[in-house]
Parts: C-alpha cells; structure tokens; sequence
C-alpha cells in the first residue's frame, strides 16, 4: 500500500507510539465507566469511540508532521509564534474557566475546547531551537545570542504560569536543557536559574500566607495536602497508591480496576495508576521503558543530525514528552504533588494527543534524513562502477 510506502523515519519511535496507543485505548475504555454513567446514560462505548477518534487524528498528525522536511519547520516557527502569544493572552483573560483556572479556548459554532498552552509550549521549543541553532556562531555572547533567545521564553512562560503552574515549570525546565545543550555561556544560565529559585521562594512565602481561594489557593492547597494529607488532592494521591499496590506483579487483568470508581481523574492525570492496577507491575514497567526507548532514539537520533538546527529540536521535542511523561508517573506515586499534566499520548484529551503526536512527527521528521543519506549512498554502491 502507498500509505505505508511512505512511512519513513525512526520504526523504533512507531512501534512505540503504537504500544503507548493501545494501551490508552485500553486504560481509558476500562476508566471512563462511572463518566459514561454520569454523562451518556451508561454508554460506555461513547468515549471509547471519542478517544479513538482523537488518537486517529492525532496520529494523522503525527504522519502528516513527519512527512514534512524539519528544516521548514524553522519558518513554520516565526509564524506560530506570532500566533501563539495572542493566543495565551485572549485565554488568559477570556478563556473558559475551569477550576478557577482559564486554560481552554472554546471555539464558536463547533464549541470544541482548545487549550492554548499545548500549541505555545510546541511552538517555543520549535523556535528556541531555531534561535539556538541561527547563533551558534555568537553563542556565548549575553547581547547577541541570551537576551534574543530569553524575551520569548519569559513571555510564554509567564502567560502560561497563571493559570497552569505545572506547564510553565515544565517549558521552562525544558528551555533550560536546551540552552544547555545549545552552549549558551554557563554563568547566564546559573545567574538565571538563581533569580528563578529566589522569586520561586518569595513566590512560595506570599502563597502560604495568602486566603485559600481562587488560584492561588488551588497551588497553596496542593502543597499544604502534600505535605499533610488533608484534602481532595491527597485523596487522589492515597487512591492512586492504592491502586498501584492493588495491582501486584501481573495486575488485575484489563476492565477489572475498582479504583477507577474512587479517583476523580483515571482517564487523564491517574491513567498510569490505572494501567498499574490493571496490568501489574509488568504493565507499569512496560509504559516507564516505552518513554526510556523514546529518550534514546530521540538521543540518537540527535547524534546523527544532519544539522543544528535538527539536533536542537529532536532533543527539545524528546526532553518535553518524557519530562512530562515522568512527573506525571511521579504524581501517580505519590513522589509529587498533584500537578495535572497528562500522560503523553496515553491520557484522555484533545488538544494534549493532537499537539504530542504533531511532537513525535516533527522527531520523526529529523530521522529521516540520515536514512535518507544510507539509502542514497546504498544505491551510489548497488550501480555499476566504470570500467
């Protein structure tokens, strides 16, 4: 079939965007029941078809992002910058409010919800990746090369921040690595990263002695229910770690979970405790080394980058997802607060499986090239030399 002829790429990285799929499919029909019987009349399938759906067009995606040369994508950049900036600032002060926090768009006539914040944090790494890649040559220098490269990070960092803590932590860690990683001179990262943790603890200071209402009470209570295990959140947590315990070497077997009737969110922030209690130990282990195999072909992949510009944004794109994949398997566990981030390309949502898969193509993308090189230089040798 030509659909398949023209999957190129990384076919380590598919098989496990394959696996990770499949069991989202499975973890989320089994966790969507007490949903389905509050919303749909007890139709179970409702949300299985949806998410199915939404994984379809995600990896849809995900094809169309890597049929596309990655070196367009540094354009593509500029442009969704331009957008996304726009974008977090109408969300931040009209979007939808859910809990006490404006993250989504709704979008009129098909009332679909969009959260912003997943098409900014794309869009950064894509351009920092680019600015990284422009000023190799002034790297070092505070003028030329940190100060252009910071203004967009802080600003998309600090219109995330308000209503989604989590992600902007996470963006923000990410864009440090990849400055790191770019060569930008050590003492500005360090002096920066110095501001960060002081205006961190004031930051932490006024919010412990603030009310505990509106957003800035959701994050004081995370904390204070952490630490003391008081509340709605900790009540997560405690079922979650009930689940994971529950679940013993081989797990409960799929649809058998009776902690997805007791934890609020098992289809997005909790799926992996589900996946723990239904398929054990093996099953938790599985998903932890799907995102550990994605890391080191995303490493390798970075290795053999035909430029900087591609090795920039493999590791940006690869960082983030199994960042992100791993604080939410941390929360799971109880190892950190409740933070709301989805378990990439598993948890139950829209825009977070359209924006990954579009992630894993643009990765998918940067591994062609190399291929494309071997096949070219296979085929020089396969011709009949002159005599």
């Amino acid at each position: 079939m030509k659909f398949f002829s023209n999957i190129k790429g990384d076919k380590v990285i598919w098989l496990v965007v394959i696996i990770l799929s499949i069991f989202s499919l499975l973890a989320v029909y089994s966790s969507t029941g007490t949903l389905a019987y509050r919303y749909q009349q007890g139709n179970t399938e409702y949300y299985l078809v949806k998410h199915f759906i939404i994984l379809i067009f995600g990896l849809g995606l995900m094809y169309i992002a890597h049929l596309i040369k990655y070196t367009y994508y540094s354009r593509i950049s500029q442009l969704a910058m331009f957008i996304a900036i726009p974008l977090l600032m109408l969300t931040l002060f009209t979007g939808t409010n859910v809990h006490e926090a404006s993250r989504w768009l709704t979008l009129p006539v098909i009332n679909l919800t969009f959260q912003s914040s997943d098409f900014a944090k794309l869009a950064l790494i894509i351009y920092v990746a680019r600015l990284l890649s422009k000023k190799q040559e002034q790297i070092k220098d505070f003028k030329s090369a940190f100060i252009p490269i910071m203004i967009p990070i802080l600003i998309v960092c600090s219109l995330i921040l308000p209503a989604n803590f989590s992600t902007a932590a996470v963006l923000f860690i990410t864009c440090m690595v990849m400055l790191f990683i770019g060569r930008i001179n050590m003492k500005y990262i360090f002096a920066l990263l110095g501001i960060a943790v002081v205006l961190l603890g004031i930051f932490i200071a006024i919010l412990m002695n603030s009310s505990s209402h509106g957003r800035l009470g959701t994050w004081k209570n995370r904390i204070e229910n952490f630490k003391s295990g008081d509340s709605d959140d900790n009540y997560q947590a405690e079922q979650a770690k009930i689940a994971i315990a529950t679940g013993g070497i081989i797990g409960k077997l799929p649809g058998n979970s009776t902690q997805r009737n007791f934890l609020p969110h098992p289809y997005s922030d909790f799926i992996y405790a589900i996946i723990s209690e239904e398929y054990g130990l093996i099953g938790a282990f599985i998903i932890v080394m799907m995102y550990m195999i994605l890391l080191f072909r995303g490493v390798k992949i970075v290795s053999q980058a035909p430029g900087t510009f591609g090795a920039f944004l493999t590791f940006g794109c690869c960082f983030s997802l199994v960042f992100q994949a791993f604080i939410n398997m941390a929360v799971a566990v109880n190892i950190l607060p409740v933070t709301g981030q989805p378990l990439p390309m598993v948890s139950m949502g829209g825009t977070s499986i359209w924006f990954t898969g579009i992630a894993v193509g643009i990765i998918l993308s940067v591994s062609k090239e190399p291929i494309k090189e071997q096949e070219t230089q296979k085929e020089e040798k396969d011709l009949p030399q002159p005599e």
